[in-house]
């Protein structure tokens, strides 16, 4: 069973949970997920079995869409409403449709973003929420993130709807924050819903439930996503029998790179059978091969 699933977390569970799920109800032991949600959060987790856990990297690699709900005039120490809240500020009389849409201008593009101390980044080996757990000082260094577009869905005093298409890295709750503080009043994480992974789409998603039955159901084959889904961005190169078998002995193939360096070889079957690298003058080595009929 190798493939990716497109399941619609719940809130309340952590992306661990839904692994240890899906790896219980389908007795596999390799199964991951592609993309950390929080447990505050729901919508597109995207989820690898089997042979797919080895092309999880490509699909954290593609842009996002979240739906956010924004609290302003509140701010706690974890940038959601999860966390502990430090201060409440009344919001400012001035504040409108048309200064928040002043104020989202500056966090389009490529800006330089400060994760959130309770995060998953890594300080030293260490995540950053368990040091700051710990009560030690974090101040995690910012970064540069690209957000693509925001538009406002809905503005009704405090609360502030947006809908975000971001590349990988953005911290939406960091957002919140720093969009808060611009605004002069604070503000904090109250709802983030996943609506866009790359091609995958929370409409087209199952719930952990649904995903038990439908495997109960011997039906899951219909929502398992093929390894080749992933790799968008690589140039196909269609091999036959003899080049799979030089594949698999880690030897190259002949050809030529059409639109980029990297790429995967493609059985007649539609099955994934490596990655590739382009080498000069025209050859196709192997990267990663995956196993006979996966």
């Amino acid at each position: 069973m190798d493939g990716i699933l497109n399941i619609d977390k719940p809130q309340g569970w952590t992306s661990h949970d839904v692994v240890a799920w899906i790896r219980r109800v389908l007795k596999v032991k390799r199964v991951g997920h592609a993309g950390t949600l929080d447990p505050l959060a729901t919508g597109v987790l995207l989820v690898c079995v089997g042979q797919a856990t080895r092309v999880s990297e490509y699909l954290m690699a593609s842009d996002k869409t979240y739906r956010a709900d924004i609290q302003l005039g509140t701010i706690t120490d974890t940038y959601d409403l999860d966390g502990e809240v430090i201060e409440s500020r009344p919001l400012p009389a001035e504040i409108d449709r048309g200064v928040i849409w002043q104020a989202l201008g500056h966090f389009v593009g490529e800006i330089m973003q400060a994760p959130p101390a309770y995060s998953a980044i890594k300080q030293d080996g260490v995540p950053l929420h368990r040091r700051a757990r710990r009560g030690e000082e974090v101040r995690p260094s910012a970064r540069a993130v690209t957000i693509h577009s925001i538009q406002m869905v809905n503005w009704a005093p405090p609360c502030l709807t947006l809908d975000v298409t971001c590349e990988p890295g953005t911290y939406i709750r960091s957002l919140a924050h720093d969009l808060g503080q611009s605004l002069g009043c604070g503000g904090a994480l109250a709802g983030l819903r996943r609506t866009r992974s790359g091609r995958f789409l929370v409409e087209d998603g199952l719930s952990p439930e649904g995903m038990a039955e439908a495997h109960r159901a011997g039906e899951l084959n219909r929502h398992l996503h093929p390894i080749s889904t992933a790799l968008s961005a690589l140039t196909p190169v269609p091999v036959n029998a003899e080049q799979i078998k030089r594949l698999r002995n880690g030897q190259p193939i002949d050809g030529n790179a059409a639109h980029s360096r990297a790429g995967y070889a493609l059985g007649d079957d539609g099955s994934v059978v490596a990655i590739l690298r382009h080498e000069a003058p025209s050859e196709w080595w192997p990267d990663k091969v995956f196993a006979a009929g996966e």
